[in-house]
């Protein structure tokens, strides 16, 4: 009878635990997203995005010492990237030189386990740093202000959820330590030529000049991605991701025939528990649930944005991106990423 208590209890704590999670990310994406697009914001997801990770990351409030240094990393970041891109925009492949060196850093660090969800989010900053300066020139002044206001807001975000839905302070949970591996260079470099191409193909194609969502996908996937498991897992990958964007223009429609903030706090509630319940558990899958969160706040993001030229591209064509996106990136890191080494079997004499 005590063999079988034990278990059982874990399994509990660790249920009540995923469902504290997943509530903590779907109070604070809803949340922060009606307050964003409330305010005007011209990229409403940002906030909610770095919010999500934040949550996602661990199972404790993150200290204040950690969260103003993840700030600070962020900002900095923003900062160089706006410095970058002022300067060497107009040289192409110095510019583009620099950003394989920044992303192959962060690809490096996530191939190690290291870095947490810094990696990623430094990753959407030099994503949407160059699109934002290169290709909207209007916003190129603006760009430090909306990602202080998204590193800010993500911080409190991250804060009143914890709140709100509080850990209880009698069950201690266990910080699960990052699993750490030798760095694959090889694969990191991969990694850095799929979604440079992708970043080089919006820059220099004007009809993509709104289509941050297609690098993103390209970097979320990637992140995701084992090319060792089966086939089927890798499809499974690509349709649990694609449901991101599904839900997206599924939302957006519900939200046209009624076009309000209450409405809109409804749908992302209800797509943040859908979603961010299932990123909350220790399993595989978790990190594919993640990846289906963060393109549907994306492309509902750019629904609802003031953003220059989004109104003009539906949420088909969006879609459409997010597929090809995660096409791309399925076939290219399975024709780039080096193969795993297989050790010979060893027969007894």
């Amino acid at each position: 009878m005590s063999d079988d208590a034990g278990p059982i209890s874990q399994f509990g704590v660790a249920v009540a635990e995923q469902r504290r999670k997943g509530l903590r990310v779907a109070l604070a994406v809803s949340v922060g997203f009606i307050f964003a697009v409330y305010s005007g914001a011209i990229v409403p997801f940002l906030g909610p995005l770095f919010a999500a990770q934040f949550l996602l990351g661990s199972a404790r409030p993150m200290p204040l010492g950690k969260a103003l240094g993840m700030a600070a990393l962020i900002l900095v970041a923003g900062l160089f990237m706006m410095v970058l891109t002022s300067a060497f925009g107009d040289r192409h492949a110095t510019f583009l030189m620099f950003l394989a060196l920044i992303y192959f850093s962060c690809f490096l660090a996530q191939s190690s386990g290291k870095g947490g969800p810094a990696a990623f989010l430094v990753l959407v900053v030099a994503i949407i740093v160059p699109l934002l300066g290169i290709l909207n020139r209007d916003l190129a002044n603006s760009i430090l202000s909306i990602l202080v206001t998204g590193v800010l807001s993500g911080t409190l975000l991250m804060w009143a959820a914890y709140a709100v839905v509080p850990e209880p302070p009698t069950i201690d949970v266990a910080a699960e330590p990052p699993t750490l591996q030798a760095p694959s260079y090889l694969r990191a470099l991969a990694n850095t030529a799929i979604l440079l191409a992708a970043v080089t193909i919006c820059l220099t194609n004007d009809k993509l000049a709104t289509a941050m969502v297609i690098p993103i996908t390209v970097a979320s996937l990637l992140g995701q991605l084992d090319i060792a498991s089966s086939g089927r897992a890798a499809f499974g990958l690509v349709i649990v991701n694609l449901l991101g964007g599904v839900l997206a223009s599924i939302a957006y429609s519900i939200l046209t025939l009624r076009p309000n903030l209450f409405v809109m706090f409804l749908i992302v509630l209800v797509v943040g528990l859908l979603l961010g319940g299932r990123a909350a558990a220790r399993s595989k899958d978790a990190g594919m649930f993640a990846g289906a969160l963060t393109i549907f706040l994306i492309l509902f993001g750019l629904g609802v944005s003031p953003l220059p030229g989004s109104a003009a591209e539906s949420f088909t064509t969006r879609i459409v991106y997010v597929a090809v996106a995660l096409i791309y990136a399925l076939l290219t890191a399975a024709l780039l990423w080096p193969r795993p080494t297989v050790q010979p079997a060893k027969y007894p004499d």
